[in-house]
């Protein structure tokens, strides 16, 4: 089998909207001023503690172990509400499947959250594993993370791709020995691309990139 790894904020799902809610209503708990989109767009990808205290940093107050779990409860309770597919992904996913690609997602949100979204959007049912930022003693960028995410697919890793748009993303794969593209429409600047196995400027690009990673590594070994 031939198995396509997915990132899912920033790669599959168009989530900023709905994390910022999230975090403006842990923000003005605390009566501090809310973000803006731009302001939270490079705070993503790092899992819920990060984004949390990047968060608060970003207003000049620590990090506050109960903030984090306010967030996490919040976001939980209300993962969907704005989020949507990026344009192109769901024809992208479909393709896939239809090609013979076995699909799995490989996330630092946690495992709930990403279920409750994905099935909200519909597509849950197309993913043979979604491997959360806590299914995993380790998550991205260790290796550990998309390795786990690869054997709960029932893949294996030279036959795999990953797809992200996070330096973690890239980490993890080179890592784990996976192929890897970098997805430029999401939320990762540009030189995160910086070790990917290829560049993918919209997800009509994946597919054939796929392919070409793994035709090459097969030549190659």
């Amino acid at each position: 089998m031939t198995l396509l790894v997915l990132d899912l904020d920033g790669t599959l799902v168009d989530t900023i909207e709905d994390l910022r809610a999230a975090a403006n209503r842990m923000l003005a708990a605390r009566l501090l001023a809310p973000l803006s989109g731009a302001e939270i767009r490079p705070m993503i990808g790092d899992g819920v503690a990060v984004l949390v205290e990047r968060a608060l940093a970003s207003r000049g107050v620590p990090a506050d172990a109960s903030a984090a779990r306010d967030y996490l409860a919040d976001y939980q309770a209300n993962p969907a509400g704005a989020s949507v597919l990026f344009p192109g992904v769901r024809t992208m996913l479909d393709q896939a499947l239809a090609a013979g690609w076995t699909l799995a997602v490989c996330t630092n949100k946690p495992v709930a959250a990403a279920r409750t979204l994905l099935a909200s959007l519909g597509v849950a049912p197309l993913f043979a594993a979604i491997g959360g930022g806590d299914s995993f003693a380790v998550r991205k960028p260790d290796p550990g993370h998309l390795l786990g995410t690869i054997a709960l697919a029932g893949g294996d890793q030279s036959r795999a791709v990953m797809v992200g748009d996070h330096r973690n993303d890239i980490a993890a794969a080179s890592g784990a020995g996976v192929g890897s593209i970098f997805a430029a429409w999401g939320y990762g600047a540009p030189e995160m691309a910086d070790g990917a196995g290829a560049v993918a400027q919209s997800p009509e690009a994946v597919l054939s990139l796929a392919a070409t990673l793994l035709r090459t590594s097969s030549s190659s070994g």
